[in-house]
């Protein structure tokens, strides 16, 4: 069964191969997207679990070490683990090639992202919870071991049978449904999502905070059996990072610029309105820069003479 629809997948695949095909990335490239990119994860996925620090005091936090007036200690703490835990998935990634996907990594990731902020960091819950607005009611506590142990099983079954996007995806909704730990279970199976995918080459995958309603609403349809809806959202997200490193690493041409929606409606036939339900459904190539979406003249072109080579 396919997850993704056909045309996202091929341009993401064939982005892909345009950025393997780069490597190796120059350094000072690659060094300065990882940073930005660690800021931006660290902000978003702390925000989107509740963490008022702003992108800016996010940033200030982790590089000037500094105190932000008004703002809580927890979520200073918080800023710092994720940024760390960030950074040793970034070492599995690039000087581990062959480590083993396995529950011990899991603890491992949960270990650094709350170290700071919870008692029992690294280990599993040993009560039940509830998951504060939101209709699922995750497994008992004593069946957690066991439904750890079989979400590992299925990714190893799984891995040469599922386009990684859709194993990558599928995993992370698997991880949250477990709910394996008693806080910080959103930013680890977020992690843990990007480790199955930056061992393929992708790069990091931020879930916007912008999105976080969007985030919760395909989530709860996945709950109900629907995978679609969320694999396609996270598929949109690995799009946004694929456009952002190749706008970096290769020239810009006529036609290719990334510009606002209302932009390029002036330069097509469509409206803004529908250019937005289009980059929204992921027909054409769009991603969010902060609350917009952007797109080039060239994507509209394309996805125009798709839709007339169906006719």
């Amino acid at each position: 069964m396919t997850y993704i629809d056909p045309g996202l997948q091929k341009r993401i695949d064939e982005k892909l191969a345009q950025l393997q095909a780069k490597r190796p990335l120059p350094r000072s490239v690659v060094a300065k997207l990882k940073e930005q990119f660690a800021i931006e994860m660290t902000y978003n996925s702390n925000a989107i679990e509740g963490n008022k620090l702003t992108l800016k005091e996010t940033l200030l936090v982790i590089n000037e070490g500094l105190t932000i007036k008004g703002k809580p200690l927890k979520d200073h703490l918080e800023a710092r683990d994720h940024h760390e835990a960030l950074s040793y998935l970034y070492e599995l990634v690039e000087h581990d090639k062959r480590h083993t996907v396995s529950e011990l990594l899991i603890r491992n990731l949960h270990k650094m992202v709350v170290r700071e902020t919870e008692p029992s960091a690294g280990s599993y819950r040993s009560a039940n919870v509830m998951i504060t607005g939101s209709r699922h009611t995750p497994p008992e506590a004593y069946e957690v071991p066991q439904l750890m142990q079989d979400l590992i099983t299925w990714i190893r079954d799984n891995k040469k049978k599922l386009h990684t996007i859709e194993l990558a995806a599928i995993a992370h909704h698997k991880l949250v449904c477990i709910h394996p730990f008693f806080d910080g279970n959103g930013r680890v199976a977020r992690l843990f999502m990007n480790l199955l995918l930056m061992k393929e080459g992708y790069p990091l995958v931020v879930i916007l905070k912008n999105d976080r309603k969007k985030y919760y609403q395909v989530l709860e349809k996945a709950d109900k059996g629907d995978l679609n809806p969320f694999v396609q959202f996270t598929a949109q997200a690995v799009e946004r990072s694929l456009n952002i490193y190749l706008k970096t690493l290769l020239p810009a041409k006529p036609g290719r610029r990334y510009l606002p929606l209302s932009e390029i409606s002036k330069q097509t036939q469509y409206s803004e309105k529908y250019l937005n339900l289009l980059a929204r459904h992921g027909k054409i190539e769009a991603h969010k820069e902060g609350r917009n979406w952007v797109t080039t003249v060239e994507a509209v072109n394309n996805y125009i003479k798709a839709r007339q080579r169906q006719r």
